[in-house]
């Protein structure tokens, strides 16, 4: 048996041990079907810091202009831009050889509880992203550590907490490959449970030899998150070009093949940003590489953090406040991709 078929016959309840262990088991706060405001339900973020970015990050602020090519943020009037290429572009900003600059290490109740390294620098544009300025202004923002210090600094957060998981979040932590395997194998002989890996999948859906060199660690929980159900709405939503949208499916099948503990989130739980037919494609995407994806998949809504709501306006989409309606999870509903039609 081949490691894909063996990780595919474990598969439905590796991910459920994880999530249960990660604080997103099946009735958890992103799977109830709300009718109140979001806006008192902000999400606990570092202590104050200050960005540099439009208006040092105010959501009435206007567009910074400058001279560089290098994408900030989705306009109307946007050029799609390679997300291999924005990557590379990326880390010749946020990286020094095995350093990666960081703005802040924290401790956060999601996930049950994780000390957090909030990192710059992203390859996508996300319309609805939820992190601050040094998304969009890498080069203003943070400072370089190396793998050592930054596993140091987390773990004296995570001591101070009283936590035993690891992440590094505010960026798309496969940027700087030799700064995360060096991070990675020092969490790896740690006391440390649990190193959450939250990514976008760009990288490792066009690298599976990166997905190879992550899977032989035994710590890391890879969160893959996919952004749209379709190319179309990829790149209104991303920035990113159309054909691009396949990467983080690819990625998804190459941690399968390589037998990595995962699970796959989405935006797709707001109907404001992603409509019915767009959800249903999403889902028979997932399903198409395997339907027990599906019992495991976290759907999230937008959360109006002023950043937010400055990418959303920059990008000519007004949203209603507060959220009124999400739809019925589909991880709720039994398995097997011919019964998430009742969730639409």
């Amino acid at each position: 048996m081949d490691k894909r078929s063996d990780s595919k016959n474990t598969l439905g309840n590796s991910a459920a041990s994880y999530l249960r262990r990660l604080g997103l088991e099946v009735n958890s706060e992103t799977e109830m079907a709300r009718s109140l405001d979001i806006s008192s339900e902000m999400k606990v973020t570092a202590s104050k810091r200050r960005f540099l970015g439009p208006g040092n990050a105010s959501s009435n602020a206007s567009p910074q202009k400058g001279s560089s090519s290098y994408p900030r943020y989705v306009t109307p009037d946007f050029k799609p831009f390679d997300p291999l290429e924005l990557a590379r572009e990326t880390e010749e900003i946020v990286c020094r050889g095995r350093s990666r600059k960081y703005t802040n290490f924290y401790s956060t109740k999601v996930y049950g509880g994780i000390a957090t390294g909030y990192a710059c620098g992203c390859c996508l544009r996300c319309v609805f992203c939820w992190v601050d300025w040094s998304r969009d202004f890498p080069e203003s923002n943070g400072r370089f550590y190396s793998p050592e210090e930054v596993f140091s600094t987390l773990g004296e957060t995570a001591r101070k907490f009283k936590v035993k998981k690891l992440r590094v979040s505010g960026a798309e932590p496969t940027l700087g490959r030799e700064h995360l395997l060096g991070l990675l194998e020092l969490v790896e002989a740690s006391e440390f449970d649990v190193f959450i890996l939250e990514t976008n999948g760009i990288l490792f859906g066009s690298d599976k030899g990166y997905v190879e060199k992550i899977s032989k660690f035994k710590k890391p929980h890879v969160r893959v998150s996919l952004k749209a159900g379709t190319p179309e709405a990829f790149t209104r939503k991303t920035g990113a070009k159309a054909e691009s949208f396949e990467l983080p499916f690819k990625a998804i099948r190459n941690l399968l093949d390589y037998g990595a503990s995962f699970h796959v989130a989405a935006m797709s739980l707001d109907p404001r940003i992603m409509k019915a037919d767009e959800r249903r494609s999403l889902v028979e995407r997932i399903a198409e590489i395997d339907p027990r994806l599906l019992t495991s998949l976290e759907e999230e809504v937008i959360d109006p953090y002023k950043a937010t709501l400055a990418r959303l306006r920059y990008a000519g989409i007004e949203l209603e406040w507060p959220l009124r309606r999400v739809y019925a999870p589909i991880r709720s509903i039994q398995r097997g991709s011919q019964r998430t039609q009742s969730a639409f």
